[in-house]
């Protein structure tokens, strides 16, 4: 059953209309008919199932059939402080990072990033936000992943220490401490509230983070880890990582 999301305003009651770029998707790209079912989500959590009444270019209008609470959600919530990449490379973590279940991306400036214009990357906002809704729909996700603005380094580490939760920067030249026992234990005091369900994941660009950044980040209480023998490319750490965790505290089940 295909699916789309759509402002909660265009739900009214037990009646859906449906205007603009979707409209138009389902009338002349899917061409779907009078009759035929859908699933509408407004990014509260919830899938409608919506029966078709009307079908034209300009709307699309509907019925409501039922309500129930999307299955595609993590109960980890993970938030990926992702080093701005060149190329498509920044879309394709922002693509599977979604299908993987994180809940929000940060686009990070870091010290050797290629792309470093906080305006340059604002830009690529709108169709940053398109990969992200294809992908949610894609996945049965029932809210999108949040797309923050761009930040730097020092400025992300400050937004995760208020945020809580644990804070990780995985790093190439880490070689004691490993995901599985940070996520398995809890620090002094921590117990009753371990595992952690938020979870802020920084990922450097291609050529990783600086010394002085990893020095900064200890400073700001996030823990560097090591994730692997294998060195993995910028656009892969990220999705690796976020895998890892949604598998080791369950929510790959």
């Amino acid at each position: 059953m295909h699916r789309f999301f759509i402002p909660s305003d265009w739900i009214q009651g037990n009646s859906v209309t449906i205007t603009g770029p979707q409209a138009h998707q389902m009338a002349r790209v899917l061409r779907l008919r009078p009759g035929q079912e859908v699933i509408i989500l407004d990014n509260s959590g919830w899938e409608i199932e919506v029966r078709l009444v009307t079908v034209e270019r300009q709307a699309v209008t509907g019925e409501v059939l039922h309500r129930r609470l999307a299955g595609g959600e993590p109960r980890t919530k993970i938030s990926l402080y992702q080093g701005v990449l060149k190329s498509n490379h920044f879309e394709f973590v922002l693509q599977k990072g979604t299908e993987l279940g994180v809940v929000e991306f940060i686009p990070l400036i870091a010290e050797r990033c290629v792309v470093s214009d906080l305006t340059a990357v604002e830009n690529k906002r709108p169709r940053w936000e398109r990969i992200i809704q294809e992908a949610a729909e894609q996945a049965r996700r029932g809210r999108k992943p949040v797309l923050r603005s761009a930040v730097l380094f020092p400025q992300a580490c400050e937004r995760a220490r208020q945020a809580g939760g644990l804070a990780l920067i995985p790093w190439e030249e880490e070689g004691q401490a490993n995901l599985r026992d940070l996520l398995r234990t809890p620090p002094p005091g921590h117990q009753r509230r371990w595992p952690p369900f938020t979870i802020h994941l920084f990922i450097g660009p291609e050529g990783g983070f600086t010394r002085d950044e990893v020095a900064l980040a200890r400073h700001y209480g996030l823990a560097p880890l090591t994730l692997g023998r294998r060195i993995l490319r910028a656009e892969t750490a990220g999705l690796a990582a976020a895998a890892a965790v949604l598998y080791e505290l369950g929510d790959l089940e």
